[in-house]
């Protein structure tokens, strides 16, 4: 019985962190990564893919990103969608490349980004705390159950409030680190 809300909570927690995770990646630090980039969707090919399906993305230096389509003939879709996001981003066609400079940020960016990545950790922190109490009131629903005793109730909370635990502790390395990084200049 344990193990059934155990993993579940185990599981929806991961999904909450790699959630986050992935939505941290978005915010621009004034370095090229490829993956500032890479899950931009783009409309091709009559469906939507991302970048990374389409394209080899590098990072010559801290300041730019080259976009290499493996299909010639997306390169303008490819460079639509880069200008249509809330990136800021202005790619430059280049024969069969695409250029991007990434603009230094200023101070006063690098502080409301730093806001912008509290805001995505505390979004995280709710979405922890939702999974902790639907998992808490399945367990507990099993109070008088048959062959649970009070007990296995409490160990199971201690437990799921370990993985908790643990989950806020990643969002916390995650959150300093991204700090860390855009106050670095």
């Amino acid at each position: 019985m344990t193990n059934e809300f155990l993993d579940k909570a185990q599981e929806q927690l991961n999904q909450v962190v790699e959630l986050i995770e992935d939505d941290l990646k978005g915010v621009k630090t004034g370095r090229a990564k490829p993956n500032l980039i890479e899950d931009l969707k783009v409309a091709a090919y009559e469906t939507t893919m991302t970048l990374k399906e389409l394209a080899s993305i590098s990072a010559p230096d801290p300041h730019s990103l080259i976009i290499s389509p493996w299909d010639k003939n997306i390169l303008e879709a490819i460079e639509k969608s880069i200008n249509t996001s809330n990136l800021g981003l202005h790619p430059v066609v280049d024969n069969d490349l695409l250029r991007i400079q990434i603009p230094p940020l200023t101070e006063e960016t690098r502080r409301d980004l730093v806001k912008l990545v509290h805001q995505k950790i505390e979004s995280g922190r709710k979405l922890i705390r939702q999974v902790r109490n639907e998992i808490k009131k399945e367990i507990e629903d099993q109070e008088g159950g048959g062959g649970i005793s009070e007990d296995d109730i409490k160990s199971w909370l201690d437990e799921l409030q370990k993985l908790v635990d643990e989950s806020s502790f990643k969002f916390e390395e995650m959150g300093q680190n991204k700090e860390k990084e855009l106050m670095t200049i």
